[in-house]
């Protein structure tokens, strides 16, 4: 008999290894899910964008040189025409001008620095997409993942009951056992069928879903290898969300020092050369060059730089209360969440003595119903008992493995 039991156990492994076309694990998801989002397609190239709106603001400092060429011609007819005086009859300028602002450095550093925080923003958005989306796609895929350990325990303990059911035929045609324990028997078989091949719809449906959330278009029945889950650490201080608030604070500062700039008096270098003439006199000689100063200092604006100084400030009181308030939250959410994984814990080890008690009684009953003194009822009593307890060792492990996923999102940087 074990002989047998041990090729049949042999049998149903080569079943389950066609079953499954191959064999995926966490990373192939998570690596396909971010290689196709175009949402972080779509932060890449705003990073990018914001590393050329840099360049573009630098070569505002620079030298601008522009060519110019203007030629007009006013006649006098019968008397009639524009003033001379004015016109001059006819001219022609060929400039190249050029001009140059003069900046001082705390004003380069600000607008540096503005640009570098837009830059920083969009790095940590990106960030939080990649957390959300690599948290979505691993959520799914321990939700697959469960299911398939439940589909795979089902199809083991459907295997078995037909294996059992042989044997019971056998000893109700030896009338050993009652026509009526063997159907009873037979339904439950029955029942066990139905419950597989819910599972196995579920599981296909589970993986569909989980194809979906990568951007795949795959139906093909895979084996998912165990997720490789542990709980990160992390400080507070490098929290990435905590960094959003960070970045939204130090953009405010830098607004107040823009505006302070725009009150500082400032000077362009003007200038100018080539041909400029009305041909009145020695026209051949115009050719020359000018050089000039532009200042401008702000006097008087109405106190708008105190208002927009004031719009800041509690731009940055309001930034503050959202800082604290997701701290406290933070610290709350950590608190719950590792609650959450101690109990599954507890559970488990609960559950495992359990289950040793429910293997201990089936062996018995297998032993009873070889020698056919089992109590068929007693004995798919004691069946259910050990489906339900697996069933909840499952889904117990699949909570486990949410709660390391959330705790994960909220404590890893990555």
């Amino acid at each position: 008999m074990k002989k047998m039991k041990w090729c049949f156990f042999f049998i149903v492994i080569l079943m389950g290894c066609k079953t499954f076309s191959q064999e995926k694990d966490l990373l192939y998801f998570i690596d396909k899910a971010r290689t196709n989002s175009p949402l972080l397609a779509d932060y890449q190239n705003q990073i990018k964008i914001s590393t050329l709106d840099s360049l573009l603001n630098r070569a505002t400092y620079k030298t601008q040189i522009g060519a110019n060429l203007n030629a007009n011609y006013a006649p006098v007819i019968n008397g009639y025409g524009y003033d001379t005086a004015l016109s001059n009859g006819q001219a022609v300028s060929a400039l190249v001008g050029f001009n140059q602002r003069i900046l001082g450095k705390g004003q380069i550093n600000s607008q540096a620095e503005s640009f570098k925080l837009i830059k920083d923003a969009l790095i940590i958005n990106k960030k939080v997409a990649v957390k959300d989306l690599d948290k979505s796609i691993i959520a799914q895929y321990i939700t697959a993942f469960g299911t398939e350990k439940q589909m795979v325990f089902n199809d083991k303990v459907t295997s078995l009951l037909k294996e059992e059911e042989s044997i019971l035929k056998k000893l109700t045609k030896s009338s050993i056992y009652k026509q009526t324990d063997y159907l009873i028997f037979n339904a439950t078989i029955k029942q066990q069928e139905l419950k597989a091949l819910q599972l196995k719809q579920q599981y296909q449906n589970d993986l569909a879903l989980l194809n979906y959330l990568t951007g795949e278009r795959d139906t093909t029945l895979v084996k998912l290898k165990t997720p490789d889950l542990t709980i990160k650490s992390d400080t507070e201080q490098g929290n990435i969300f905590l960094k959003q608030y960070e970045t939204d604070s130090l953009k405010i500062k830098n607004a107040d020092k823009l505006i302070d700039n725009n009150y500082k008096p400032s000077i362009s270098l003007l200038g100018d050369a080539g041909y400029n003439s009305s041909f009145i006199y020695q026209g051949y000689k115009n050719f020359g060059f000018s050089v000039g100063v532009g200042v401008n200092v702000p006097i008087y604006d109405g106190n708008q730089r105190s208002l927009q100084h004031q719009k800041n400030s509690m731009a940055l009181a309001t930034n503050e209360s959202y800082t604290q308030n997701f701290k406290r939250q933070y610290q709350q959410q950590l608190l719950l969440l590792n609650q959450k994984f101690n109990q599954s814990t507890e559970t488990n080890k609960m559950l495992q003595s359990q289950l040793v008690v429910a293997e201990a009684l089936i062996e018995a009953n297998k032993k009873l119903l070889l020698s056919g003194d089992a109590q068929i009822t007693e004995y798919i009593i004691a069946l259910n008992n050990l489906i339900s307890i697996q069933d909840a060792i499952a889904q117990n492990s699949v909570n486990n493995l949410q709660t390391i996923n959330e705790i994960n999102y909220w404590k890893s940087n990555e």
